[in-house]
């Protein structure tokens, strides 16, 4: 436990799980090893795992939910909270990122494969191709009324939609909805790291690796993963196959 006695900003994550907590875990350490003083909280159905000393607090997930998260944003202690994902590394100081919330209640960052249907789908709102889904395994939200109604709406609409991804109608909401929201800037929930390869040293510092490859020992596909290069090896590797499985349905092509 190395934050604050009473913060006003901090982190949370939800694992629910041996398997997503030991993420969580990794995750934050990642965090102490880059911001130091920073509290990270836990909610998880395994409070007394010894490894969560890594943790400011434990807290007990409330429900058995399959999208319990829903339920726990509201429930932070902090006022300014990145909520993040168990798959993730922290590879840099967040700087002012929580500053955002004094302009904004939610900051969130657009999906990948936004060509895809499964990117593009809504449940009962059809909206524009540039109003994707958006990623909700990093969010700086401002932990006041406003936003524990905006969670509350979107439980009830994830449970009336049958889906099983909630950021299906995490879109619906927000195109609907007259929340005050901003779009982050990849660099804090990189989804693709292969995106490095193509920046120059000034277009930005990469802050939050998000990748499902870190989660992929879990689900029986492939090695444990725990550091951005061997991440930025297997993704490159993948990133070969897709193009030459799909490559021909593209608009355009790699350069050579």
């Amino acid at each position: 436990m190395t934050g604050q006695a009473n913060p006003r900003d901090g982190v949370i994550f939800v694992a629910t799980g041996a398997g997503y907590l030991d993420l969580a875990q990794q995750a934050a350490q990642s965090l102490r090893d880059t911001n130091p003083g920073l509290s990270v909280d836990v909610f998880t159905d395994l409070v007394d795992d010894p490894g969560n000393a890594i943790f400011d607090q434990v807290h007990p997930v409330p429900s058995s939910h399959p999208r319990v998260k829903l339920e726990c944003f509201s429930k932070a202690r902090f006022d300014r909270v990145l909520f993040l994902d168990c798959d993730v590394l922290v590879l840099a100081a967040l700087g002012d990122l929580f500053q955002l919330t004094d302009r904004f209640a939610l900051s969130i960052a657009h999906d990948v494969r936004r060509r895809s249907e499964l990117i593009k789908k809504g449940h009962s709102v059809q909206t524009p191709y540039a109003f994707p889904q958006m990623n909700s395994g990093a969010m700086v939200y401002r932990n006041d009324a406003e936003m524990a109604a905006f969670f509350a709406e979107w439980k009830r609409r994830y449970d009336a939609s049958g889906e099983a991804r909630d950021q299906i109608t995490l879109k619906d909401l927000l195109w609907e909805s007259d929340l005050r929201f901003y779009v982050l800037p990849p660099e804090f929930n990189l989804r693709r790291v292969t995106e490095l390869e193509a920046w120059e040293p000034l277009d930005a510092v990469p802050t939050i690796v998000h990748s499902h490859r870190l989660l992929q020992h879990l689900r029986g596909q492939g090695e444990r993963v725990t550091d951005l290069q061997r991440l930025r090896e297997l993704e490159q590797e993948a990133l070969a196959e897709e193009w030459a499985a799909d490559g021909d349905d593209a608009p355009w092509s790699p350069l050579k």
